[in-house]
C-alpha cells in the first residue's frame, strides 16, 4: 500500500508538471501560482539531493523528476510571467522579485529544516502540505486573477487533487498524524473547490473573459 500510494503521488504530480508546462508555452503564460512553485521547488531539490545521498528511495527519485520539471516551470514563469503584471513592473524589478520569492523559498524550507532536523520526516511533512494548502488556494486565486481558465486545466487541478490525496492517506490517515490528515483535508476541499470553478468555465464560457488582453 505505502508503495502504490508513492507512486500514484510521484505520477499524479508529474502529470500535474507536464501538463503546466505544455500548457506555459502554448499560452504562453505560465501555469503554478509562483509563491508555491518556488517553495516545490526547494523541497524538491533539498529533499532529492540528500535523499540520493543518504538513502535513495523510490521518493528521491521521484523528487529529483519533479525538481526538474518544475525547473522548466520556473522558466516560463521568468520567460512569460511579466505580462500577467501592470506595465509598471518593469522586466528587472520583475525578474529580481521572482528570484526573491526562490532565495526565501529555499530560506523557508531551511527554517522547518533547523526546527524539526533533516533526518526525521517532519520537516519534510509539515512544509509539503502547507505548501501544498498554499498551492490550492492560489489556484483559485490564478483563476479569479485571470477572470477564468487561461492558462489552467482540469487535468492539472484532477491531478493536483489525486496526488495530494494520496500522501494525506499515507502519512495522514494510515501513519496517524491529525496534522497531515486535517491540512490534507483541506486541500481537498480547495481542490475540489477548484475543480468546480474549471467545470464552470467549460459549461458557461461566456461569463468568463478568458482572453484577458496581455496587462505589460
Amino acid at each position: 500500500m505505502d508503495l502504490f500510494l508513492t507512486l500514484l503521488s510521484g505520477l499524479a504530480w508529474t502529470i500535474v508538471y507536464l501538463e503546466a508546462i505544455r500548457l506555459g508555452f502554448r499560452q504562453r503564460t505560465y501555469a503554478i501560482p509562483v509563491a508555491a512553485l518556488g517553495l516545490n521547488i526547494a523541497w524538491e531539490w533539498i529533499y532529492a539531493v540528500y535523499d540520493l545521498a543518504h538513502d535513495p528511495q523510490v521518493q528521491a527519485y521521484v523528487n529529483l523528476v519533479w525538481g526538474l520539471a518544475d525547473a522548466v516551470i520556473l522558466y516560463t514563469f521568468f520567460r512569460f510571467g511579466r505580462n500577467e503584471f501592470p506595465k509598471f513592473v518593469a522586466r528587472p524589478l520583475f525578474t529580481a522579485w521572482g528570484v526573491g520569492i526562490v532565495v526565501a523559498s529555499f530560506l523557508i524550507q531551511w527554517l522547518f529544516i533547523a526546527e524539526f532536523g533533516m533526518p526525521g520526516m517532519k520537516a519534510a511533512e509539515y512544509s509539503a502540505f502547507l505548501q501544498n494548502l498554499l498551492m490550492s488556494g492560489l489556484f483559485i486565486a490564478m483563476f479569479v486573477a485571470r477572470r477564468g481558465s487561461r492558462g489552467q486545466s482540469l487535468v492539472i487541478a484532477v491531478a493536483k487533487w489525486i496526488g495530494t490525496l494520496a500522501p494525506t492517506i499515507l502519512f495522514g490517515f494510515l501513519g496517524g498524524s491529525l496534522f497531515v490528515t486535517g491540512i490534507g483535508l483541506l486541500c481537498t476541499v480547495f481542490d475540489l473547490a477548484y475543480i468546480g470553478l474549471l467545470i464552470w468555465v467549460k459549461l458557461r464560457p461566456r461569463m468568463f473573459a478568458e482572453q484577458v488582453p496581455a496587462l505589460g
